[in-house]
């Protein structure tokens, strides 16, 4: 183990599957992928955990073939998190720094910051990230960056990311089981657009769309800040269970279909015919694109409402950014320009090195991203994952990954 290098780790925890990433840092800041995995995952229901034990397993056991292909071993990870409950809230405050010739600092920032989020958020609710979208000195608005400017009164307008407290206690007892300690919890959709996004994008207006199995996330950016954050309760498992019931076939009959045959383009014409313990069987291609047809249009309906919500519903030049293990189906990004009525595109990491290619996938877009907020944001040493922890997981109440998301596009 090189001595100089540091090292930073994301692991996806998903509905159906945990995926994790890997990298090394040298003293120059070069990154290289050293190692990755994917499991079964078990004991998770629309993003947010049903028991502990299952989940904790499935990260216990990925992390040990993670270790055995990096040469590393674990002890700390920006994790992710999903659900419907997170939700994203616009707060505002205003503190009193001084004379006019006060020059605004650090502790500034932080004073407003409190007094910002102070009673505006639920008890029951842990703050993820507080998101600076612009600050005022002296009535002076439009300013990004405040600190060396002088003013007597400074105001902050800011976006608050939280997360019910039960859900976040859980998680984190889930890698605790695990015997691994969650750095931060980081929504999907934010992690993955660290992975995925460009300065111009976030600068125009985007959206990513992270399709899960059980989940939907967005998250909306413009002006080089996150603007918005929500989660659709389904995912690509409704369209798999959809054909299941309506073909009368079990689950692993119907993913098979879904994966092989199904394309969001529905220009298929022959019926589908497959080979089932021996038996072949023949599906009628109308009624397969019927009932994919009707549960995808549901959940862009439902994509497209957050995206009103928001205030950016075709209101985005840049478009969409589609990720996640839904993003795999065959020209999906063609039927979610059609219900989004803008444009839309599959995004993969890029720019990695070492062995990035295998992790160069719409399906490892969130893990990559919460790997490289870890680098930007973690300590990132290598240390055992089989001792005892050395720090507990806190609450983030400031800008945390968020920093790291909206400053940094290169390692």
């Amino acid at each position: 183990m090189e001595e100089n290098l540091r090292y930073a780790v994301g692991i996806d925890v998903g509905t159906e599957n945990v995926r994790a990433v890997v990298a090394s840092i040298n003293r120059e800041g070069v990154l290289s992928v050293v190692g990755y995995n994917e499991a079964k995952n078990s004991g998770m229901r629309k993003g947010v955990p049903a028991n502990l034990a299952g989940p904790a397993d499935a990260i216990d056991k990925m992390l040990g073939e993670v270790e055995r292909m990096s040469g590393y071993e674990i002890h700390s990870a920006y994790v992710s998190i999903n659900g419907a409950q997170i939700l994203t809230t616009k707060t505002e405050g205003m503190i009193a720094v001084g004379t006019i010739e006060h020059e605004i600092n650090e502790e500034d920032l932080a004073r407003v910051e409190d007094v910002a989020v102070s009673g505006r958020i639920p008890a029951n609710r842990e703050i993820l990230g507080v998101i600076p979208i612009g600050y005022s000195i002296d009535e002076q608005d439009g300013v990004k960056d405040p600190i060396g400017m002088t003013g007597a009164r400074l105001e902050m307008k800011a976006n608050v990311i939280s997360a019910l407290s039960p859900n976040c206690v859980n998680l984190r007892r889930v890698t605790e089981g695990a015997k691994l300690n969650a750095e931060s919890l980081v929504p999907t959709a934010v992690a993955a657009g660290r992975a995925v996004l460009d300065e111009r994008q976030l600068e125009n207006g985007v959206a990513v769309i992270d399709m899960g199995a059980a989940t939907t996330s967005v998250a909306v950016y413009e002006e080089g800040d996150l603007q918005y954050v929500g989660v659709v309760p389904a995912g690509s498992n409704n369209v798999t269970n959809d054909l299941a019931i309506m073909l009368e076939i079990n689950t692993e009959v119907a993913d098979e279909i879904k994966k092989r045959y199904v394309t969001g383009s529905f220009s298929g014409e022959k019926d589908i015919v497959i080979k089932v313990n021996r038996e072949e069987m023949t599906f009628e291609r109308e009624k397969v694109d019927e009932v994919v047809r009707a549960r995808l249009e549901e959940i862009f309906e439902k994509v497209r409402k957050e995206l009103r919500k928001a205030g950016y519903e075709k209101r985005l030049p840049e478009g969409a950014v589609l990720v996640g293990g839904g993003a795999k189906m065959r020209d999906i990004e063609v039927f979610a320009k059609q219900v989004l009525e803008m444009s839309v595109k599959v995004g993969v990491p890029k720019g990695l090195g070492g062995v990035s290619s295998a992790v160069e996938k719409a399906e490892y877009a969130t893990a990559v991203g919460l790997m490289l907020l870890a680098a930007e944001g973690g300590s990132g040493k290598a240390t055992g994952r089989t001792g005892k922890m050395k720090k507990k997981a806190k609450k983030k109440s400031g800008g945390g990954f968020f920093t790291g998301l909206l400053a940094k596009f290169k390692i």
